[in-house]
């Protein structure tokens, strides 16, 4: 080789030795960028995979913490307390029986807490008895004799009858001891559908002389609205059924506009001057 290149050759590795060159990287493409925005999505996937199932349903163990599942769990086991008494299994459970019969066993310790302290606590439907928990109707009845009871007691107190709502939650196979007692009772639908049972008293059923009627008849009722004879049933201690019915939704009168508009007034001033001060509007100008 020729010595002059190789000269030039070792010049130039002593240059390279003493100033080492930088490599600048070049920007990261988009292409690049949307690989790594999928490895990091790839790695949140796995807890999701925790609160959602392979279907897409939701998982509540994942969701525990939420307020939205504790009510849930609470509106369930009091539904569920409600059904067992219908169907005559009135014995009172403790919390682990009654989470284990509504397959909520899972639940996690401050959800057992709050519904031990809290919830099942100040439910007006569940009554603890021994740190144990039963289903609270209105009307706690065992047969259809307690029915007929409680119905009696309402006709002789002047209450009137109880809605079937009632009767149906308090009644284990309330329709079979419904249908029972027959003619002892007596069914009204009021206008929002909903059916109230009345006693019936069979000693009221007997006949009236005609005399009697046509004095009953007689008797003009033409000035008594539904206020007044409210106002006389409430004096005489009878409580109308009035307030457990609908409420019926008096509509607003509206006041009529007169036909005559009064006159507007207005407001005079220097009322005091009256006399002294001299009227100019027949004057025109430039005349003195």
């Amino acid at each position: 080789m020729d010595p002059a290149l190789l000269r030039d050759r070792e010049l130039f590795k002593k240059r390279a030795l003493t100033n080492p060159a930088v490599e600048k990287r070049s920007a990261p493409s988009e292409s690049s960028k949307k690989k790594r925005a999928k490895l990091d999505l790839g790695g949140t996937s796995g807890s999701k995979q925790n609160t959602e199932g392979s279907n897409g349903s939701i998982n509540l163990k994942g969701l525990s913490g939420s307020s939205g599942y504790k009510f849930g769990v609470l509106a369930k086991i009091v539904n569920y307390m409600k059904t067992r008494h219908q169907r005559g299994d009135t014995y009172p459970l403790t919390l682990e029986e009654i989470l284990d019969e509504t397959q909520h066993l899972d639940i996690g310790i401050k959800q057992k807490q709050w519904l031990m302290s809290e919830a099942l606590v100040n439910n007006p439907k569940i009554e603890i008895t021994d740190g144990k928990y039963s289903f609270k109707p209105k009307y706690n009845l065992k047969d259809k004799k307690a029915l007929l009871r409680l119905l009696d007691k309402h006709d002789q107190r002047g209450l009137g009858g109880i809605l079937l709502d009632d009767i149906e939650e308090g009644l284990p196979n309330a329709q079979k001891a419904i249908k029972a007692l027959g003619d002892q009772i007596v069914f009204v639908t009021r206008p929002d559908k909903k059916k109230i049972l009345f006693y019936n008293d069979k000693s009221c059923q007997f006949s009236v002389d005609e005399e009697f009627q046509k004095l009953w008849r007689s008797v003009p009722v033409d000035s008594m609205d539904d206020e007044k004879i409210e106002e006389y049933l409430k004096r005489q201690g009878i409580t109308s059924m009035q307030e457990s019915g609908p409420k019926k939704v008096i509509p607003v009168q509206k006041r009529k506009k007169s036909n005559s508009q009064k006159k507007r007034r207005f407001k005079t001033h220097n009322d005091h001057l009256a006399g002294v001060l001299k009227d100019y509007t027949d004057v025109t100008p430039g005349k003195p």
